[in-house]
């Protein structure tokens, strides 16, 4: 008997200890980063139903991090604090190489778009209007460029803009800010800058939030298309909690209130992705880092040979690689 209630009372400890446990699991919160682009308060007005979906259909805890610049997201992954994060290209390949992340879901616009473009913006009354016209005026502008984990308001102007006509835009103009994309497009339409970095993406957002301030702003450069925001998740995260984000993701937006939260972030359905996805951002880095190097009169000639020899062969296994998948998208096809 006494046997018998023993082993009552060891079971039910053994239940309560596995029913803690899993209660334990359950409340693992996970960790979502997004790049405040505007205002925490107005991102989170948008994201926080599909945030709020995001927790009712996967039941795990989804906490929102909003982070005012890409290196704290980076930085987050690195030590556990983000798990999940809606980042740039340009950030992303930092949070893949130094913080043990990994691309898994590619935005796309709700107007179908295969991406967004990096702009430079003046005020529309400004007589700057063209790059001609800001290089040559440089000295006497002040520039608000982006944050440098950035791809539409750092890497890509960095490259088409600065690097291919051998500019320094640190030292270029009279002063050089450096900052988010809709500080950078409100201080234009203040006139605090006189040109600043911006992308399509957050004017179409700027004329939805302040639509007096993007009617005051023109712009005088357009980029070449860049690839759609992709999202990235720790490796760290357990496989139950991968399959439990990607089946979420990519069925989301099949209802009708769905579709509108996706609509309010100016986002339609996500598509999967792979780290492949930075291929071509990793090339424009190399070519920028090419460029530099090449300019560089104070580099001794045998380190800068060494330098732009070790720069192509990145680039060239980079090449092979893109190579690669073209073949095999065509094969698929």
């Amino acid at each position: 008997m006494l046997n018998r209630i023993g082993h009552v009372f060891l079971s039910a400890a053994l239940l309560a200890c596995v029913g803690l446990g899993n209660a334990q699991a359950a409340d693992k919160a996970i960790n979502f980063g997004i790049m405040s682009t505007e205002s925490s308060q107005n991102l989170k007005s948008i994201w926080q139903p599909f945030l709020d979906d995001m927790h009712s259909k996967t039941g795990l805890t989804i906490k929102a991090t909003f982070a005012s610049d890409y290196a704290g997201l980076i930085q987050g992954m690195r030590f556990n604090k983000v798990d999940v994060a809606w980042l740039g290209n340009k950030a992303a390949i930092e949070a893949v190489d130094r913080s043990n992340g990994e691309v898994f879901a590619q935005t796309a616009a709700a107007n179908g778009s295969a991406g967004y473009w990096s702009v430079l913006i003046v005020r529309k009354d400004s007589p700057i209007n063209s790059v001609e016209d800001m290089l040559k005026n440089a000295k006497s502008l002040t520039f608000g460029n982006g944050d440098p984990n950035s791809t539409s308001g750092y890497l890509v102007p960095g490259y088409y803009v600065f690097a291919k006509n051998n500019v320094d835009a640190a030292t270029a103009f009279k002063r050089t800010l450096n900052s988010s994309h809709e500080v950078n497009a409100l201080s234009v339409a203040k006139g605090q800058l006189d040109v600043a970095t911006f992308n399509t993406e957050s004017w179409d957002r700027l004329e939805v939030t302040q639509p007096d301030k993007a009617a005051l702003l023109k712009e005088i450069w357009k980029s070449p298309l860049i690839p759609a925001d992709p999202l990235v998740w720790s490796k760290a995260l357990s496989e139950s909690e991968k399959t439990k984000i990607r089946d979420f993701i990519f069925n989301y937006g099949n209802t009708d209130e769905e579709k509108t939260v996706l609509k309010n972030m100016q986002l339609g359905k996500f598509l999967a992705s792979s780290d492949d996805q930075l291929l071509p951002i990793r090339q424009l880095e190399l070519f920028k880092q090419r460029t530099t190097i090449s300019a560089d009169e104070k580099l001794a000639a045998a380190d800068k040979a060494k330098k732009l020899a070790d720069i192509d062969a990145d680039l060239a296994k980079l090449q092979q690689r893109l190579t690669e998948l073209d073949k095999k998208t065509a094969a698929n096809g």
